[in-house]
């Protein structure tokens, strides 16, 4: 009984420690609980998860801690979400890839409005949010391997930063407001931008360069080291500030789409695979920036 007992004890102690190694990644959802626009992972203050497309496109599901997703919000005819953000407000922002819109949704009501509107866009797809509330948006032409770069005022007024990229997918402003980061997923590159208050960028410059696969969505830790999900390649690349590739992280899907920070200490990143319809997770050594 004492061999047994000890035996228990251990087997559990493994357990508990695999749980916790960082960049370790396991499942958080079922699978196929979402369709192959699985996207736009973002995290509210009191520690909940937004994704898009739960069960169908045109949805927005809430993973409550500890709970499965259930439905949030139907979107409005017609629109598919993609990139989520919340200001400091707690406002939640959503990309519209079909209707050239980024939407607004009320938290509280769940009623959904069209924060910006602009017929010039190809596919808003990603969208970053810099301290002060301005939205900045990547906006790819899948067709023609191109790509536009937006910012989204806090009245909701669209201002086009750069056309002729190539697709641009995942974005991100750096912890420090003072960097604009954003990929292009054919051509596998990474540039940065300086950015001023006013959310204009200057000095663009090739941050990183990937020899193969897809780039899709990304997040900041507090480090300023950039989580990149890399598509088909099932990874995510951690990139420092300067040009640096830190680690890959394994991840069971190979269809990585986009990338979160929450949890316990916002040191948990969230997954999302189009290619297994779920969310994975794993620990971070680092917490994220936002």
């Amino acid at each position: 009984m004492k061999h047994f007992r000890l035996t228990l004890i251990l087997v559990l102690m493994s357990i508990f420690a695999a749980a916790q190694k960082p960049y370790l990644a396991e499942d958080l959802t079922g699978e196929h609980l979402f369709t192959t626009n699985c996207e736009g992972p973002a995290v509210d203050s009191q520690g909940n998860l937004y994704v898009v497309n739960y069960k169908d496109d045109g949805t927005i599901a809430i993973i409550r801690p500890g709970q499965a997703p259930e439905l949030f919000v139907k979107l409005p005819e017609g629109s598919v979400g993609n990139g989520i953000r919340f200001n400091k407000s707690g406002e939640m922002f959503v990309a519209d890839f079909r209707k050239h819109n980024v939407l607004k949704v009320d938290k509280k009501t769940r009623a959904v409005s069209v924060f910006a509107h602009e017929e010039k866009m190809n596919q808003p797809n990603d969208l970053a949010i810099s301290n002060s509330g301005i939205l900045f948006c990547s906006d790819p032409n899948w067709q023609e391997g191109t790509g536009q770069l937006w910012k989204v005022m806090t009245d909701g007024k669209a201002i086009l930063l750069e056309s002729g990229m190539g697709t641009t997918n995942g974005i991100e402003v750096s912890p420090d407001d003072k960097h604009l980061y954003v990929n292009e997923s054919i051509q596998k590159r990474l540039w940065v931008y300086d950015l001023d208050k006013e959310g204009n960028i200057s000095n663009k410059r090739l941050l990183y360069q990937f020899p193969d696969f897809g780039l899709d969505g990304m997040r900041c830790d507090v480090k300023g080291n950039l989580f990149v999900a890399r598509y088909d390649k099932g990874v995510i690349a951690i990139i420092s500030p300067d040009g640096k590739l830190l680690r890959e992280v394994e991840i069971k899907g190979k269809k990585t789409s986009n990338v979160t920070f929450g949890g316990k200490k916002n040191k948990t990143v969230y997954v999302t695979l189009q290619d297994r319809g779920c969310v994975e997770s794993f620990r971070s050594k680092t917490r994220g920036a936002r």
